[in-house]
Parts: structure tokens; C-alpha cells; sequence
């Protein structure tokens, strides 16, 4: 079976992507700066699919680095390319730090898939890339649009995205598939991996679990007063294990020689847009917890609303997100659970 290099491999969506590879056939090869990441979801990653996968500590700036682990992954038939900073809030106060380490990182890894003769990659971007889509993109389908992007974090995946293009015109070898989601949520259903973020979360879920958890007094919500219908942003939840499973198909359909044009794109998300209250407000159902909240001023960066049309990658990809929102909330309150040791 294929190996397939997986940038950031230890993060979030990495280590549950890792794991669908693996339990597909695929061999993995790890490489993760540990930058916002823990080593220990190797052993979560064993603990579900029965085996370590290979792991090197490189950063994806570092071309020598790199260079040498397809040097001694001489199989290497694709790359999936999570390694990236990802905070909205933390890209508008450190520009350069996301430009430096989104552009670069994938600048220098096309350089060596080049090299080495590596001709697939998937690509991580982001819903980010429409910024606010207007009424008539709404649900948003991969014909929408690219606005100006509201932080330095959107404008690396839109400027990644033309990178991309811009080598696969010049290099008729390359196939590229990227993958525009929208919110990743949930944790495996075995509660050996999921999200686990270095410090504060930024993300709402990890912080709503550490909330419930007694970790942290009480959750943020940013903003009331935005044009929605309980005034919260409204975004479209993904179950990250669905997530995944996207990223081996895409993985499949350019290996097999489907894909239909060298960069295909495709948005990944339910379909359904849920707000951040009513999110705040069904974990607190089906998990019978409370998590006290207070409502604060809208925070820069921030999209008011914004879900998929996920048409595309249900009908060309073959590929549907369709675990009830109960069930994944749920899922992330287990591993808050198992991390934490409460009962």
C-alpha cells in the first residue's frame, strides 16, 4: 500500500486523519514541529489502530530536514499538508509570525516533493477564504467568491491556495486537491485522540468542554448582536472523524487517476449552519452539564455567518459529514473527560 507523508500529523485533525490512513492500509510517515501539538497522540493514535506510526520531529521550513525524510521515505506517494499556525485572534497580532510559517512551510515542501518526485499533495485550507460570503453564496459552494480575507490567518490559506496553482501550472506532474472546511469539532469515539490545544483554546468547543470540566470559570461568547437569529456567529460544525475520512478519499481519487483537473477543490462541511449559543446550549443538554457563559464584545477577524453547500464533495468525492451534532458533542466531552480523569 501507498505511504503517505502527513505535515502536522500530531494536531487535531492530523492524528484522526493519521488513524483513518492507517485503518485504510496506508502507510504513514509523521512529521510535526510539535509547535502546538503533543507527542503523546502517537500513543493515542497506537492505542486505536494497533500500531506506532513513524514519526520525525521536523519543521517544514527546514528544507535539509525535509529533504532527509524523503530520503529515507523513499515511498512516499503523497503529502496531506496540515502544518500551519491556525489562531484568527493570534494572526491579526502576529502577522509576520503566520506569514513566515503558513507560506513558507509550503513553499519549501513543494521545493522537496519536487525534488524527490512526489506528485500528490492535499492541501488544508479553510472556509476563511470566502471571508463573508453575501446572501446569494449562502450556503456557500466552491463557485463562491474569494473576498479580501478579514485576517492575516485567512489571507495565508488564500495565498496558499494560489501557490499551489501557480506550481501546478508550472509543474504538469503535480496533483493537488484542496479541501476548504469549515469548523472541525469532536474527538475520536474512542477517546484516545482528540483536540488538545497548547494554552488557551481558540477554538469554541475545547473551550466549552474545559468550561464544563471546571478548568476555566466561565466561556466567552463574542458577540449578541450579530444579524443572526439569537445574535451569535452561525458557523458549520464538522465531526472531525468525518473530517478525516475526507482527506483519504482525496488521497484515493488522485492516486487512482479520477481526479478530473490537476487542482480540483472541494468544501467540506455539513450543509447545516448552528450558532454558537444553540452549540453552548446542546452540549449542556445532551450532557446533562451546566457551562456557565458570559456574552462579550465581537472579536476581530470574525465572520458573522457562514455554512457549506457541501454538494461537490458528497457527489464528486463520494464523501458525506452525517454524525448527529449530539453525538459529536458528545464525543468531545469524553475525551475532556479521559484527559481530565473525571468520571
Amino acid at each position: 500500500m501507498a505511504r503517505i507523508l502527513v505535515t502536522g500529523g500530531t494536531g487535531y485533525i492530523g492524528s484522526h486523519t493519521v488513524v483513518e490512513l492507517i485503518q485504510k492500509g496506508y502507510d504513514v510517515v509523521i512529521v510535526d514541529n510539535l509547535s502546538n501539538s503533543n507527542k503523546d497522540m502517537l500513543d493515542g493514535i497506537a492505542a486505536i489502530v494497533g500500531k506506532q506510526p513513524d514519526f520525525e520531529q521536523v519543521d517544514c521550513n527546514d528544507a535539509t530536514a525535509l529533504a532527509d525524510v524523503m530520503n529515507r521515505y523513499a515511498d512516499i506517494q503523497a503529502v496531506i499538508h496540515f502544518a500551519a499556525s491556525k489562531a484568527v485572534g493570534e494572526s491579526v497580532e502576529q502577522p509576520l509570525l503566520y506569514y513566515r510559517n503558513n507560506l513558507m512551510s509550503l513553499v519549501t515542501l513543494l521545493e522537496q516533493m519536487k525534488a524527490h518526485g512526489i506528485q500528490h499533495i492535499v492541501f488544508s485550507s479553510s472556509c476563511t477564504v470566502y471571508g463573508q460570503p453575501s446572501a446569494e453564496h449562502l450556503p456557500v459552494d466552491e463557485t463562491a467568491p474569494i473576498q479580501v480575507a478579514l485576517s492575516p490567518y485567512g489571507n495565508t490559506k488564500q495565498i496558499n491556495e494560489e501557490i499551489i496553482r501557480d506550481e501546478a501550472h508550472a509543474n504538469a506532474a503535480l496533483h493537488a486537491t484542496i479541501l476548504r472546511y469549515f469548523n472541525p469539532i469532536g474527538a475520536h469515539p474512542s477517546a484516545m485522540i482528540g483536540e488538545l490545544p497548547n494554552g488557551v483554546p481558540n477554538n469554541l468547543l475545547p473551550f466549552v468542554t474545559q468550561t464544563a470540566a471546571g478548568l476555566r470559570q466561565q466561556l466567552r461568547v463574542y458577540g449578541n448582536d450579530y444579524n443572526t437569529p439569537d445574535g451569535s456567529c452561525i458557523r458549520d460544525y464538522i465531526y472531525v472523524v468525518d473530517l478525516a475520512r475526507a482527506h483519504v478519499k482525496a488521497v484515493e481519487r488522485m492516486l487512482s487517476g479520477q481526479a478530473a483537473e490537476q487542482v480540483e477543490v472541494f468544501n467540506l462541511g455539513t450543509g447545516r449552519g448552528l450558532s454558537v449559543l444553540e452549540i453552548v446550549n446542546t452540549f449542556m443538554q445532551v450532557t446533562g452539564v451546566n457551562v456557565p457563559y458570559e456574552i462579550v464584545g465581537r472579536r476581530e477577524g470574525d465572520i458573522e455567518q457562514v455554512w457549506a453547500k457541501p454538494d461537490k464533495a458528497n457527489n464528486v468525492l463520494g464523501w458525506k459529514a452525517d454524525t448527529p451534532i449530539e453525538e459529536v458533542l458528545l464525543s468531545a466531552w469524553n475525551w475532556e473527560k479521559k484527559l481530565r480523569g473525571i468520571e
